[in-house]
């Protein structure tokens, strides 16, 4: 066989030999975050279907002139004189008072965000939800609950009494169960629970309440008064509660001597 005949054959089995193909590229699909869609929400509620206007003049601080904006889906400017000529006007619909801005409509979020309505531009119909603020506040909020439920188990019986009777709680029931009900009222408002903790009127409205429980005081509508001699203490404006008036008058100079006579007397009785 020849030097040709050889180099035909090597030929044609090469190109009789499949081709690889190349692999074609797949672009992958980027997961859209919660961090990038925007949410708008009408804070005075806004009916199951509310229309905003999607074509207005606002003042261009660029240019210092009054330009038209309008929303256009397709168009990469929210400036009409920016716009192509067959560019279409499209509704801006809050759905039960909510607006969800996808990643993918940078037009409709710039325009929202130039909107005169727009709260953060002194309007007064819509806002854009800061999900940040709203994650610090839960966080913050559950720190709270978590440090005023750690009081109801930490704290001396007699400190929790003295919160629980400013709440209204029964305390001739169980420890237990008197722990229990100040465990729903810190979850509900941790905050002011704490702070309760720190608060002189409760741990003297709690005095004052024991201390006409144990009949050491009196509490009638027209005076409070010591129960051995039905001396007075101090008169109570007619409507008002004597409890509410016997402990402002127990947190003024006045009515320091009088206070610690009740402690002193509840103290014997423990």
């Amino acid at each position: 066989m020849s030097n040709e005949t050889t180099a035909r054959s090597t030929r044609a089995k090469s190109t009789a030999e499949p081709v690889a193909k190349k692999a074609a590229f797949t672009p992958i699909k980027k997961e859209q975050s919660a961090s990038s869609v925007k949410v708008y929400e009408i804070p005075q509620g806004g009916g199951i279907v509310c229309k905003i206007k999607s074509e207005l003049p606002v003042y261009d601080r660029i240019s210092g002139k009054v330009r038209q904006i309008r929303y256009c889906p397709g168009e990469p400017s929210i400036y009409r004189d920016e716009q192509s000529t067959n560019s279409r006007r499209a509704h801006i619909i809050f759905r039960n008072g909510m607006l969800m801005v996808q990643e993918d409509q940078p037009n409709l979020a710039e325009f929202l965000e130039a909107h005169p309505e727009n709260v953060a531009n002194g309007g007064g119909l819509f806002r854009l939800v800061d999900n940040t603020r709203d994650h610090e506040k839960e966080v913050e909020n559950e720190f709270l609950t978590h440090d005023a439920v750690s009081l109801v188990r930490n704290k001396e019986s007699d400190e929790i009494l003295s919160v629980a009777l400013s709440l209204g709680i029964d305390i001739a029931q169980k420890m237990i169960d008197i722990r229990r009900e100040l465990l729903k009222e810190a979850k509900a408002n941790p905050k002011n629970f704490i702070a309760m903790f720190d608060d002189p009127r409760v741990k003297t409205r709690s005095a004052v309440i024991q201390a006409n429980d144990f009949q050491i005081i009196t509490c009638k509508p027209d005076g409070v008064y010591w129960f051995d001699s039905g001396r007075l203490i101090l008169s109570v404006p007619a409507g008002q509660d004597p409890v509410d008036i016997m402990v402002r008058f127990c947190l003024t100079e006045k009515g320091v001597s009088v206070y610690e006579e009740v402690v002193a007397r509840l103290e014997k009785l423990s």
